[in-house]
């Protein structure tokens, strides 16, 4: 059984907007949300710069007050983002046949900073009765099912950077086979604490630059690494027959996946993009691509040195020079920063309006072009190009790749 799946409902909590319609009209606006870091102390830190979300109060929105009080920061953006994508989606459906695959690269690591500081300053007494469930990972996918009644598989997938992109991926191939109808899908992740800054700051991961004009820069030449940012991006998929029986709105059809591992090295990207390409081959294959489509790539991008270029390498080796040399490529994480376990939700979110609407975000603020990134990254300027099809990467700390494609329903 190979049924077809259907993005039918979209939400975002992000640095650009709380809600889809800001999100993209900042995204495509080429808006930059990187700002000097407010939320944390940063005396002893060295990066200095974030993508935070700096105007969020849980009592804006419509979820469950005693749940939000009760949650972690992440987990607050993904039932936040969640609501967001069911109302959209109008979805009704029997509760067992509706999943929950929502996950995040680091859980509640504010909540974990916040209870470490009270046991090391108060004492073991002092330490929250709720820690540990507003910690876990998998709390965020719990919440979500507990909200929408749903009573199928809560599976909150948790793989780095690549998150996102394989919940979602992995809810296609659910709904595709026919063990659910539809799955609330995405990522969320909430790390701007101390511990986390200066953790990713010492592996010499986050870009040092105080300018944020200079700080996010994908694909040029003068990219130094990844600025962190926080949200949560959630679609809902749904099976084409059902969504169509109930005249749903569709952005677009979800059409293929591919999935890899480079078993290379806990932070570096395999140097000869050979497991990323197969990711994007699988992907593009299940889908059935061909040269002579409009393909725009919604990369990875994240402005690290070794991942912009491995990123190329593996574009050229998947589609073949030429065909590569055609694709429209452009990096959210430009003006997002890098949104960690949430980033493949939000970049899904993104590609499928890419579709829908028919304007590619930009790479903003790339002013160097690397010789060894020499493709058309859609330089600073949304461009208005409706594409025949789009595929979202994602690649993780663990060697891990993911890549999700989409087309226009037709």
């Amino acid at each position: 059984m190979n049924r077809r799946v259907v993005i039918t409902g979209l939400g975002v909590v992000s640095s650009l907007g709380h809600d889809i319609r800001t999100f993209w009209s900042h995204l495509v606006g080429g808006a930059c949300a990187i700002q000097p870091i407010s939320t944390i102390p940063t005396e002893g830190l060295k990066v200095k710069v974030a993508a935070e979300i700096t105007n969020f109060n849980p009592d804006d929105f419509p979820v469950d007050r005693n749940m939000m009080r009760r949650a972690d920061r992440y987990s607050q953006f993904a039932m936040v983002a969640a609501t967001q994508a069911m109302q959209d989606s109008g979805l009704e459906i029997a509760p067992e046949r509706l999943d929950v695959y929502v996950g995040s690269g680091t859980g509640g690591i504010q909540t974990f900073h916040t209870e470490h500081t009270k046991l090391v300053e108060k004492g073991a007494s002092q330490i929250s009765p709720l820690f540990v469930p507003m910690m876990i990972s998998n709390i965020a996918a719990g919440n979500i099912a507990i909200l929408f009644h749903a009573e199928g598989p809560c599976l909150p997938i948790v793989t780095a950077c690549a998150t996102g992109t394989h919940s979602i991926g992995e809810a296609f191939r659910t709904i595709r086979h026919g063990y659910a109808d539809a799955i609330i899908a995405g990522g969320a992740e909430a790390a701007i604490t101390p511990i986390a800054v200066a953790g990713f700051a010492n592996s010499r991961a986050l870009s040092l630059a105080e300018n944020p004009a200079e700080a996010s820069l994908p694909f040029d030449k003068r990219r130094q690494g990844f600025v962190i940012g926080e949200g949560a991006g959630i679609v809902v998929l749904e099976e084409y027959e059902h969504a169509k029986k109930r005249n749903a709105h569709i952005y677009a059809e979800v059409c293929g996946f591919g999935n890899t591992c480079d078993a290379h090295h806990y932070t570096a990207p395999r140097p000869d993009g050979k497991s990323a390409t197969i990711a994007i081959t699988q992907a593009l294959k299940e889908a059935g691509y061909t040269e002579n489509e409009r393909l725009y790539v919604n990369a990875h991008g994240t402005g690290t040195p070794l991942n912009d270029k491995t990123e190329t390498l593996a574009i050229k080796q998947a589609l073949g020079e030429d065909a590569a040399r055609r694709a429209m490529i452009s990096s959210n994480k430009s003006m997002l920063g890098h949104c960690l376990g949430a980033a493949g939700g939000l970049e899904v979110v993104a590609t499928a309006l890419s579709l829908t609407e028919g304007v590619l975000p930009p790479t903003i603020h790339l002013q160097e072009p690397d010789p060894e990134c020499d493709l058309d990254y859609i330089p600073n300027e949304a461009r208005r190009e409706k594409a025949d099809i789009a595929i979202s990467n994602s690649f993780g700390f663990g060697g891990q790749n993911a890549c999700v494609t989409l087309r226009p329903i037709r």
